[in-house]
């Protein structure tokens, strides 16, 4: 899986040399996992997501609860970071899931969001290569995810790094009173 993407997503170079091809540009990207010090910054990309998503009323997240559900001692979700000079551009969330068709655990990346004066600078494509890379340093055999349907250019990257777009399937929910 992370061969294919890698291929896809940098053809004949490393992770190190994509984010060193950006240094020349006189960017230093830093992908790295998120800390307590980052919830501040966390939040900060939630809400930008959200407006992204058109739907910044739906945020609940407040820092309290980041602090125990991501940095507590048992955490149900985990974050990567990109950052460019020392500022946060841009997140990948995501959470530990299990295939039983594949008898694997997997990836569901549950956001990814990169501020919009960094897209188009592989800053997306870093943080993807480096979630194939956790999935295959725990064995994952596969990483899920949605995109809205409305987000073309979402789409077409995933599509570009390689990703199945499928349609076989509508996501299903239930929360609120149904829980």
């Amino acid at each position: 899986m992370q061969q294919k993407m890698r291929q896809k997503l940098f053809p004949n170079m490393s992770f190190r040399k994509i984010l060193d091809s950006e240094n020349k540009k006189g960017r230093n990207i830093l992908i790295r996992y998120a800390n307590k010090k980052d919830i501040p910054a966390i939040m900060e990309l939630i809400h930008l997501k959200a407006e992204f998503d058109g739907c910044p009323e739906s945020v609940e997240a407040t820092p309290q609860k980041l602090e125990i559900d991501l940095f507590g001692e048992t955490p149900l979700a985990f974050v990567i970071l990109a950052e460019v000079d020392g500022d946060t551009i841009g997140l990948a969330t995501y959470h530990f899931i299990y295939s039983t068709f594949l008898a694997k655990p997997g990836i569901w990346l549950d956001d990814l969001y990169v501020k919009a004066e960094y897209r188009s600078h592989r800053v997306g494509q870093a943080l993807m290569l480096r979630l194939c890379q956790i999935a295959k340093e725990k064995g994952c055999g596969r990483i899920d995810w949605t995109v809205a349907v409305s987000n073309e250019r979402g789409i077409n990257f995933y599509e570009k790094i390689g990703a199945k777009i499928i349609n076989k399937v509508k996501l299903c929910r239930l929360d609120g009173q149904m829980l």
